[in-house]
């Protein structure tokens, strides 16, 4: 009976060990997950001897909570070349009257000296900096640019308002296309008023930190956008730095101030239909219909696929998709938007095939 008793108490202490056991292997399989994953996103909260926390990549063109400085920049032939266009991580073009176009250029976190020739306001740039939750800077305004400012309530900074010591006529240029202005006015002014300088906005585009490359056979290595007979963009692709030298009126363009070559890592192309605004003053302004799905490209890395670009309101962010429906990946870097008439004959051109030459060994 006492050998009985004993057995069944041994075999009671083995299979309470056994539960042991297994709970406190249990514990260590999950904690040892749970390490793995705080390592594999980067959001472990201490570093333990022996563990390395990978930190996530992050896109560098648009970072921090500056809130964005939106500048309309003349892009009349008298105008060039314009100050700060390499320093914009976003620059809009779109036709205005006259065959023109216009550019807006956004920078975020940057102190610029320099930036213009500032020109004046039309209200369809303003759809693009309210999704961009930007700071409006303008000199002069269309009427109707002044009506939808108010509408909208668009954080606004008109230069002829100004003094002259913010936005100053230079002397190697002549009238209207001679404004600039730099950041630290615009932000002196933008504090006076009450404008708040900080956004956590987020970006328009889907930038990737790690470099992507289309999956596309379409070469772009040369990319014409005709705004009128008169007034064609165009960019040719460098291979040896991957990115687009931009060129206008036949001209290569370059920075005002610093003489640089004014390139691009990306490009996006919207076509999108324009007509002659009816506002009384016969001056042949332009207006968009650009609230709603668009057809157009985005090029980079020397490729180029078809894409969407679907804006459901003004203020809306506009989302770009390939043609199967996704956001695009936009790769880390500075892009152009060019918002180009309807029936604007878009060329994109592969380059020169490459030649092997053969040398006798």
């Amino acid at each position: 009976m006492k050998e009985s008793m004993g057995i069944k108490i041994l075999i009671t202490i083995l299979v309470l060990l056994i539960i042991v056991a297994g709970v406190l292997l249990g514990i260590k399989i999950m904690t040892d997950k749970e390490k793995t994953g705080n390592i594999q996103t980067g959001t472990a909260n201490q570093e333990e001897p022996g563990t390395t926390v990978v930190e996530m990549k992050e896109p560098k063109i648009f970072k921090g909570n500056d809130r964005p400085i939106a500048v309309m920049i003349d892009n009349h032939k008298g105008a060039m070349p314009q100050a700060g266009l390499n320093d914009a991580y976003l620059v809009y073009e779109i036709i205005v009257e006259g065959g023109e176009s216009r550019l807006m250029a956004l920078f975020k976190g940057v102190e610029l000296d320099k930036i213009g020739p500032v020109r004046s306001a039309r209200h369809y740039f303003l759809d693009y900096a309210l999704e961009n939750d930007a700071i409006y800077v303008h000199f002069g305004w269309s009427p109707q640019a002044q009506s939808d400012i108010t509408k909208l309530g668009v954080n606004n900074i008109n230069g002829i308002s100004e003094s002259a010591t913010s936005f100053w006529r230079t002397k190697d240029k002549y009238a209207p296309h001679n404004v600039a202005t730099s950041t630290k006015k615009i932000l002196e002014i933008a504090k006076r008023k009450g404008y708040a300088t900080t956004s956590k906005k987020e970006s328009v585009l889907n930038y990737v930190a790690d470099e992507t490359t289309l999956n596309t056979d379409t070469q772009a290595t040369k990319i014409s956008i005709p705004y009128s007979p008169s007034n064609e963009v165009t960019y040719e692709y460098d291979s040896t730095t991957n990115r687009y030298v931009r060129y206008s009126r036949n001209t290569k363009q370059v920075d005002w101030t610093t003489g640089e070559t004014v390139t691009t890592k990306n490009i996006i192309i919207v076509k999108c239909q324009n007509t002659t605004l009816n506002d009384g003053e016969n001056k042949g302004r332009q207006t968009l219909d650009n609230v709603k799905a668009l057809k157009g490209y985005y090029i980079t890395n020397g490729k180029a696929i078809e894409i969407t670009a679907e804006k459901s309101t003004r203020s809306s962010q506009t989302v770009y998709k390939d043609l199967e429906g996704n956001e695009i990946e936009v790769n880390d870097g500075n892009t152009f938007i060019q918002i180009c008439p309807l029936d604007a004959d878009i060329k994109i051109e592969p380059g020169k095939p490459e030649t092997t030459t053969s040398t006798n060994e």
